[in-house]
């Protein structure tokens, strides 16, 4: 009944469609919201051995409650309430603008800043092009799709720019300042991993992205899905998009605009109350959504397993994997936010367990390791495309393969070359001193002995 009426809706009423699947993308980013704040904060707590929040929500039943089972026990929720509790804290807060700001600028940053998550999440597929599913998502199946994600990924750093320099606060200012240099640093690096990708698929539609990958694996085992992160040049592509992703995102060890130990704050110092909540809002908003990028252009999609279960069902006739194949089209949704999950559990994990990097560290790994390894990629990418037109799948790995001997005999000789270059550092050696020899010749100074001129 319910895919009859979407069936319908599809061809009398298209703009309520519209709507609907709009409602679905930005309902669910902002339903999301509290319990990833609530994930963050219990993972934290469990990998750095704290108690985390654990009491907000506990329901304690009275003694006379109907079911006796029930009656005068307490039902621990392990603090699920507590990220709506700080979501009305936030609400009533007092909202303090200062006085000398850009008010224009200083208003519209939040929103810029959120913005990013909701433009897109409407590309992503998360579910199959075919059924029901076909007509809910993704809300706008764009042919450049690849090319807007890039675009509107870069638009979350005019958000900071703009909260830094309107704040009129020196702390901010710097704050924004190296959101828009850092973004350069991992930017390139980033367009170049997922240029690769772009050239392996021939289209930059995500939904033909997801597509190529339900595809044999490498072209010769027909039975496993071509997942990207399963091939030699998509996973390296993957890492440094993993990489940049991190970065773009500002989480740590890449959240150098709002390093609190040296910044105060960053370019949220002064904002409070709900326009806090909205930068708030849009980090991990920005998290959930770049990690359904991340499984749309490596992990398959939606799809649960890079196994392709009608080929083994057409080669052994079990029964058991065409209900795996349906299965996989039924739980699609579920997979994908299953996977969107995952990626932010790897953020939180992040920042759990690395330092965050200096300033001049970000910039080496942008444009001294990521960015020549990217283009690197990008070229073996080229070689693999060009040798399969001509000589088969076999042709092609052989020349991808070669290619990468080649680019690493290379990276060699160019580290033993730079090695020979570089000045030798001098020896030092560090000789300690006995503290107590320091303290009898204090001692033996009158202070009231005169100093001579």
């Amino acid at each position: 009944m319910v895919a009859e009426w979407f069936f319908q809706l599809n061809e009398n009423n298209p703009l309520l469609l519209g709507l609907i699947r709009v409602i679905f993308v930005v309902g669910a980013v902002l339903a999301l919201v509290p319990p990833l704040i609530w994930w963050e904060r219990r993972l934290l707590s469990w990998m750095q051995d704290r108690i985390g929040p654990n009491r907000s929500g506990t329901i304690t039943f009275p003694d006379n409650f109907p079911l006796k089972g029930l009656a005068g026990k307490k039902v621990r929720t392990f603090g699920l309430i507590q990220p709506l509790l700080d979501g009305v804290k936030l609400f009533f807060k007092e909202d303090i603008t200062p006085s000398d700001v850009d008010r224009k600028l200083y208003f519209i940053a939040p929103a810029i800043a959120l913005f990013p998550a909701f433009a897109l999440g409407a590309t992503l597929p998360w579910g199959p092009s075919t059924g029901l599913y076909g007509i809910l998502t993704p809300i706008a199946d764009v042919e450049i799709g690849v090319l807007y994600v890039l675009a509107i990924s870069s638009l979350g750093a005019y958000g900071l720019v703009l909260a830094g320099y309107a704040s009129n606060n020196k702390y901010s200012l710097m704050g924004g300042l190296r959101a828009s240099a850092q973004l350069i640093s991992y930017e390139l690096a980033m367009a170049m991993s997922v240029a690769a990708i772009v050239m392996a698929v021939g289209s930059m539609k995500l939904t033909n992205v997801v597509a190529i990958q339900e595809g044999p694996l490498w072209g010769a085992v027909p039975w496993a899905q071509n997942w990207f992160i399963l091939t030699p040049f998509g996973f390296i592509s993957a890492v440094i998009f993993l990489i940049a992703l991190v970065a773009e995102t500002n989480r740590a060890p890449f959240d150098l605009p709002e390093a609190e130990n040296e910044l105060i704050a960053g370019y949220h110092t002064e904002y409070s109350s709900m326009k806090f909540a909205v930068f708030f809002m849009g980090e991990y908003a920005a998290m959930f959504v770049f990690s359904g990028v991340f499984a749309t252009l490596f992990l398959g999609g939606y799809n649960i397993l890079p196994v392709n279960w009608m080929a083994l069902h057409d080669a052994t006739g079990a029964g058991i994997f065409k209900f795996l194949s349906n299965a996989n089209y039924w739980l699609a949704p579920l997979v994908f936010l299953g996977k969107c999950f995952g990626g932010i559990t790897f953020f939180i994990w992040l920042r759990a367990t690395l330092p965050r990097l200096r300033y001049d560290q970000l910039m080496n790994l942008g444009w001294k390791s990521l960015l020549p390894l990217s283009v690197a990629n990008f070229i073996v990418v080229g070689l693999w495309v060009i040798g399969t037109e001509l000589y088969g799948v076999a042709g092609g790995w052989a020349a991808a393969i070669g290619a990468m001997v080649i680019g690493y005999i290379i990276y060699l000789n160019i580290l033993t070359v730079s090695k020979k270059g570089a000045p030798a550092t001098t020896k030092r050696t560090v000789t300690m001193v006995n503290p107590e020899a320091g303290r009898r010749s204090v001692a033996m100074v009158d202070p009231s002995t005169p100093k001579s001129p």
